[in-house]
C-alpha cells in the first residue's frame, strides 16, 4: 500500500485570526464625555437666561408701613409684573418677605436690587407743589436718596388706587422704571392725585 502523499492544499484551513477590538484614541474618549457635559451646562445656562430668574441669594427685605399691601389692587399689580426690568432679573425673598413686594437683581452678589412695594401710604412730600414726572402713562414722584447717602431713588406712582414705590439704586438705567410703569399702567387704573396740601 503506498502511503498517500498529503498535498498541502488538502490540509486544514488555518482558522482566521480574532479580529482586534477597535481602540479609541483618548482625545476621543474624552470628547465622547465632555461633550455632553458641556450640553447639560449649556442647557441650564440657557434655561436661567430664558426664565429671567437670577440666581443670586434670597433678598432680605425690612418691612415699611404698607397698610393696602393686602389690598386686590396690589395683588392684581404683583400677578401683572414682569420676570425682568431690563438687566435686572426677578429674586427670591428671604422670609419673612413683606406682602406685595418684589425685587429684581443683577446676577452678582454685590449689586443692589431694584425693589417694589405696593400699598404703602402717601409719601412725605408730595404735596400739591410737588414736580411729577410721567412715564409710560404713569405719574410719578421720586425721592432721592441722595440727602440720606443712599445711592438709589425711590420712585412713588401717585395716580393710581394705591400708592407703588419703585426704589431704583443709581446708574441702572431707565428700564427698570419704563417696564414697572408698563406694568402699573397694565394692572391699575388711574385715579385722581390726592398730594398733602402745603403747609
Amino acid at each position: 500500500m503506498t502511503p498517500r502523499t498529503m498535498n498541502t492544499d488538502d490540509r486544514a484551513p488555518e482558522p482566521n485570526p480574532e479580529p482586534e477590538p477597535n481602540k479609541r484614541h483618548p482625545a476621543v474618549i474624552a470628547t465622547a464625555i465632555a461633550l455632553p457635559v458641556a450640553l447639560m451646562v449649556g442647557f441650564i445656562v440657557a434655561a436661567v437666561s430664558i426664565s429671567g430668574t437670577s440666581t443670586r441669594a434670597p433678598e432680605a427685605l425690612g418691612p415699611v408701613d404698607a397698610p393696602a399691601a393686602d389690598s386686590a389692587d396690589c395683588s392684581a399689580l404683583v400677578d401683572a409684573l414682569p420676570i425682568s426690568l431690563g438687566d435686572y432679573a426677578s429674586v427670591d425673598l428671604a422670609d419673612p418677605a413683606p406682602l406685595a413686594t418684589r425685587a429684581w437683581a443683577l446676577d452678582d452678589d454685590t449689586s443692589e436690587p431694584v425693589v417694589l412695594r405696593c400699598g404703602l401710604s402717601r409719601p412725605d412730600g408730595f404735596d400739591v407743589a410737588a414736580p411729577l414726572q410721567v412715564i409710560n402713562g404713569v405719574q410719578w414722584f421720586e425721592v432721592s436718596g441722595a440727602d440720606s447717602g443712599i445711592e438709589a431713588s425711590t420712585w412713588f406712582a401717585v395716580d393710581r388706587p394705591v400708592y407703588v414705590a419703585l426704589t431704583v439704586p443709581n446708574g441702572s438705567g431707565p428700564t427698570p422704571l419704563q417696564d414697572a410703569s408698563t406694568a402699573i399702567s397694565d394692572s391699575l387704573a388711574q385715579s385722581p392725585l390726592d398730594p398733602a396740601p402745603l403747609r
